[in-house]
């Protein structure tokens, strides 16, 4: 998670403590892209809420507020938890250097969320079931069509 996500988070707990901000991205320099949820569903309504709370931001960036949609981010150990039985993609981060492994993983890993901790998430993929440590992990998101 970022600064400027924990940043925005913060501000929007005092507010709207039923938003969740999934993602804050900045594109291009110019655009700040939040991804959230809500428990009651994200409508035209909330983003407009939302965008006028962030004013501050939308002098430094233009402000675009979305909804996960059916391939919702997974940014943190609760999602996974929230989320088994469900499939994701799983983006690995390539092993650091001085870091052994039998064999090097795979840049992607997709199939069912079979357990999640508060430090690594489980998958049953097509070749194995794999735990893959949250550090280790640099997107994921759920698998539509389920």
């Amino acid at each position: 998670m970022t600064g400027l996500q924990t940043e925005i988070e913060a501000r929007l707990a005092a507010v709207e403590p039923e938003i969740e901000v999934l993602l804050a991205l900045v594109v291009s320099g110019t655009t700040l892209r939040l991804f959230i949820d809500h428990p009651d569903g994200v409508t035209l309504a909330l983003c407009e809420r939302l965008s006028g709370h962030l004013g501050e931001y939308r002098e430094r960036f233009s402000l675009e507020v979305s909804s996960p949609g059916s391939n919702r981010l997974l940014t943190k150990p609760q999602h996974y938890t929230r989320f088994l039985g469900r499939r994701a993609r799983v983006r690995l981060r390539e092993a650091s250097e001085g870091h052994r492994q039998a064999a090097p993983p795979p840049k992607v890993v997709v199939g069912e969320l079979v357990g999640a901790s508060d430090r690594e998430v489980t998958i049953a993929a097509t070749d194995g079931v794999v735990t893959i440590p949250y550090d280790q992990i640099v997107r994921s998101n759920l698998v539509s069509g389920d």
